[in-house]
């Protein structure tokens, strides 16, 4: 009888170990699933505010979002410019930026698309599509045309706040490609900033005139390889009393621009303050040098 009993032991001996394992089983599954479906709803229902401190780092501490409502994927808040830390220069749009960040897909590859608006300066939203990649990660820069009240620079702290600047802003792209990779920078395409019907409060003259900044990157034939390259800045006068020229580069992340300024005919005593600070003097023209 014992030979007889003994199996049937074992047996309920390792049906009782195995309905122990799938008890365990069964519980470590819903802890991965609770797990997982936390981890997606902190992912989805990430709020708005936790932009806020990316953002003053990203710009070193330039460019605040106050008052953040929604999420990070889709949101809205004011956008502050200030003079970083320390600064007490403070200049806020009227507008608040809304924003909506999306998985995307194109052709060059999976991503996410981000979709930024303000109503005060922007007719139609700017698009970007962010690539990441082992090797490299890529902005694309869709078309865009905007335009910015330029008393916002004075929130930026000097030399914005003793310039005083009033003019209207054009900014204008057909789009732009960045590759980063490390510390180096690819780039393809262009983007041109108009300044129009310019005036600082260090010159009567008003307008003092109309400018172009254009930035541009060396063309890039199609299907050809993006090659480490570094962006150029060309400064003009398109009309007006004060006369501005230079041109700039953008070079191991640091810009290098030479440019003169020069008065008009006749001008020459009511821009006199304002040449006095864009430079060093030189005679009748004023030498500017960044970087």
């Amino acid at each position: 009888m014992l030979n007889h009993r003994q199996p049937l032991a074992l047996t309920d001996r390792h049906a009782a170990r195995a309905r122990q394992h799938g008890q365990h089983g069964a519980v470590g599954g819903l802890v991965l699933a609770w797990l997982a479906g936390a981890l997606l709803a902190t992912v989805l229902l990430a709020p708005a505010s936790w932009l806020v401190r990316p953002l003053a780092q990203a710009t070193q501490g330039r460019l605040t979002l106050v008052n953040p409502q929604g999420t990070i994927w889709q949101g809205q808040g004011g956008l502050v410019f200030t003079g970083g830390e320390g600064s007490t220069d403070r200049t806020a749009l009227p507008d608040n930026l809304t924003w909506r960040l999306k998985p995307d897909w194109t052709p060059e590859g999976a991503g996410l698309g981000l979709a930024l608006h303000m109503p005060c300066c922007m007719a139609t939203p700017l698009m970007l599509h962010w690539q990441p990649g082992w090797q490299h990660q890529t902005i694309r820069i869709a078309a865009h045309q905007s335009h910015w009240p330029a008393e916002l620079l004075t929130g930026l702290g000097a030399p914005w706040n003793t310039l005083q600047l009033q003019a209207q802003l054009a900014l204008n792209t057909p789009g732009l490609v960045i590759q980063v990779q490390g510390n180096r920078v690819r780039g393809q395409g262009s983007a041109t900033l108009d300044v129009l019907e310019a005036a600082s409060r260090l010159s009567t003259v008003k307008p003092m005139g109309n400018y172009r900044l254009t930035w541009q990157w060396p063309t890039t034939l199609p299907g050809e390889t993006l090659t480490a390259n570094d962006p150029t800045l060309r400064l003009q006068t398109l009309a007006g009393a004060l006369q501005l020229s230079g041109d700039g580069q953008w070079v191991a992340g640091r810009l290098r621009f030479q440019g003169v300024a020069e008065a008009a005919s006749g001008r020459e005593e009511a821009l006199n303050n304002l040449m006095n600070l864009l430079g060093r003097r030189q005679g009748s023209r004023t030498l500017i040098k960044i970087g």
